[in-house]
């Protein structure tokens, strides 16, 4: 029998079986991508991240080689995978700076002290900005009404390696009580440059947050998405909602009873926005072995 040893974390939260669960196969090594593939659909999560393991010296000067799957298919980028994976990894002496090399190309993630609690930031990839979607249609996909969605601000696809359309509610009722079918979001969405929404609420359950925010996905409501917090933030930084450079306080995953809070921030010189980071807390879980003919 092949041993694979394995852990999991929940990413984007400070109490267990709370955030993003994440299941991290830290050397997956000798692993093909049918076997990666049936391995995420064994633990049937959001994602499952893959290591697979060179040299130190090559893992030094280029980062830890990763793979991300989802139950569906392989991701070029998640957010709470890349923060997940380079926190195992840190707890196995990796250091406080943590290079993955992602499909997407090295994403780094630095490790420091708040609190007491350790937190992590990455830096995601320069963003984006797309396609400026029509509201009448985005609420028809949504299947809310025209009025539930602000009219004085876009809805816009925008990427640090996965495309959200940003759809801003006006009000948190809305948005916290939308009951979104995938087949519905999907069938609009393949005609767009987005691949999921990211549906955002400037009103929010905590005081101290600054969005409301969900993600559907094939998988059902998604607890925390850092791949789509890191555009929601260059999206308010580019439409004068928060100053260049100021923290975006983002609570996710209230409605699937899995509150996560993540902590972004984009910096703005002129029309360009760049320096997107994206962090936050994280609570070890489970380690195990899994073993395979």
């Amino acid at each position: 029998m092949r041993r694979f040893s394995f852990a999991t974390i929940d990413v984007f939260t400070t109490t267990p079986l709370e955030g993003n669960p994440l299941a991290v196969l830290p050397d997956a090594t000798g692993l093909t991508d049918a076997e990666m593939l049936a391995i995420a659909r064994e633990f049937n999560l959001s994602e499952t991240t893959f290591v697979l393991r060179r040299e130190k010296s090559v893992e030094r000067t280029r980062g830890f080689r990763t793979r991300i799957f989802s139950t569906r298919e392989e991701m070029p980028f998640a957010g709470h995978p890349t923060l997940g994976t380079a926190a195992v990894l840190r707890g196995q002496g990796a250091g406080d700076e943590v290079v993955l090399e992602l499909n997407v190309g090295p994403v780094p993630v630095r490790f420091s002290d708040r609190g007491g609690r350790t937190f992590g930031e990455m830096t995601q990839i320069e963003p984006t900005f797309g396609r400026v979607h029509e509201p009448e249609r985005v609420a028809d996909a949504l299947g809310v009404p025209l009025a539930e969605l602000e009219k004085d601000l876009p809805i816009q696809t925008v990427s640090t390696g996965i495309p959200f359309a940003i759809v801003p509610f006006v009000r948190l009722e809305a948005l916290q009580n939308w009951a979104p079918d995938w087949n519905r979001l999907e069938k609009y969405l393949t005609t767009t440059d987005a691949q999921f929404f990211y549906a955002v609420c400037r009103k929010t359950v905590a005081g101290d947050a600054h969005l409301h925010a969900r993600m559907v996905f094939y998988g059902g409501d998604d607890p925390a998405t850092g791949s789509a917090a890191g555009p929601a933030a260059a999206w308010m930084v580019r439409n004068g909602l928060v100053a260049s450079g100021s923290p975006v306080e983002i609570e996710q995953g209230i409605e699937c009873h899995r509150t996560s809070r993540i902590s972004a921030r984009a910096d703005r010189s002129g029309e360009k926005v760049t320096n997107v980071r994206v962090g936050g807390f994280f609570a070890p879980v489970v380690q195990g072995e899994l073993r395979l003919p």
